[in-house]
């Protein structure tokens, strides 16, 4: 345990809890009633639609480019395989947070983050004194633009980290730049068009590493309570060995069943917001197990942080008026920064009050 520079209170490692016996979790992690996870709102027989990206450079393109806009419109959510990063490198990426999340405890304190950036090495979103927490610990680094990223950030250990997340997100930011070319042809837009309004090749890229320990009572609390994400696009690689991420459809909750070396790919609140809703972020959230631990890697791919972001003019038309007012990507994370993980409660406040 230790205070943290800037938190409310003591920071508790949930790994340190999971690691030492805990029977029982305490009461700072207990979720009210109506938030835990329950066997009567999951719907087990579902999945994401899954994608082969392949189709877009063949003769199936038209097929492929139709797949991804009804599940951009109807879901918020695909597995996308065939997506063009190396499965080596993803089977490395993980081994290697793996390795860092089961180093001695003094190792990863040397870089214990504040709330201030969140970069580095954490267990709670959020400021708010006596908020309940999530059963998870994380690692979050910046990525892009080059002026963010400090490698002192980066762990130094294991030694191949840094090489490996530096390839990683090299070839995953080339994917990030392919789909939104695709989002911007299927809203009838110039294929640079969504780009250009994220900064053209001037983005925002961060890694969130999230691990889930194994917990005592997983019927009480979640991983990650349910939200949508605040960024562009997010890219999750996930735990191939147990499922945990949930997606909200309609009043279910659906458990997402992985696929081999496939991203689970979300919109996220800022291309709801360019897309005038066309493109609707989705709220999910992460169950947590008693038997194993669960490793993934969130990438978001984000707009320049200073520019505003406002729906696309030529979507916009007298039957669909703008339905949301102009805000910076600085502006608005910090509502997830001060408060955590709240639904889609912060989208849903840059509604246009005309």
């Amino acid at each position: 345990m230790s205070c943290g520079k800037g938190w409310p209170e003591p920071i508790v490692r949930v790994q340190s809890l999971s690691d030492g016996g805990a029977t029982s979790i305490p009461p700072r992690y207990v979720k009210p009633p109506s938030d835990r996870p329950s066997d009567s709102s999951s719907t087990s027989n579902v999945n994401i639609p899954i994608i082969d990206f392949s189709g877009l450079h063949g003769d199936s393109r038209i097929k492929t480019l139709a797949q991804i806009s009804d599940a951009c419109r109807d879901w918020g959510f695909f597995q996308a395989v065939n997506h063009g990063v190396s499965p080596q490198l993803m089977d490395q990426a993980q081994q290697v947070w793996r390795e860092f999340f089961h180093q001695p405890m003094e190792i990863k304190q040397s870089y214990a983050n504040s709330p201030s950036t969140y970069e580095g090495y954490g267990s709670r979103l959020g400021v708010q004194k006596g908020a309940i927490l999530d059963w998870s610990d994380y690692y979050y680094l910046h990525c892009l633009p080059c002026c963010l990223l400090d490698q002192n950030k980066w762990p130094a250990l294991p030694p191949s980290l840094r090489e490996v997340v530096a390839e990683y997100s090299r070839q995953v930011v080339k994917f990030g730049g392919e789909l939104m070319k695709v989002l911007s042809i299927n809203l009838g837009l110039s294929e640079n068009h969504l780009q250009n309004a994220f900064g053209g090749e001037d983005i925002g890229a961060c890694l969130r590493v999230n691990f889930y320990p194994k917990c005592p009572q997983p019927d009480l609390t979640l991983g990650l309570s349910s939200h949508s994400d605040p960024g562009g696009i997010t890219f999750l690689l996930p735990d191939q060995h147990v499922a945990g991420l949930q997606v909200r459809k309609n009043d279910s909750w659906i458990t997402v069943k992985p696929s081999p070396h496939a991203f689970i790919v979300n919109i996220g609140d800022q291309i709801q917001v360019l897309s005038n809703a066309i493109y609707k972020s989705v709220e999910h959230r992460v169950i947590v197990n008693s038997n194993i631990e669960r490793i993934s890697l969130a990438f978001f791919y984000n707009p320049k942080s200073d520019l505003p972001i406002e729906p696309v003019k030529e979507l916009v038309t007298s039957e669909r008026p703008a339905m949301y007012m102009a805000m910076s990507f600085d502006e608005y994370r910090l509502f997830i920064r001060t408060r955590g993980p709240q639904g889609k409660s912060q989208v849903d406040s840059l509604k246009s009050r005309n």
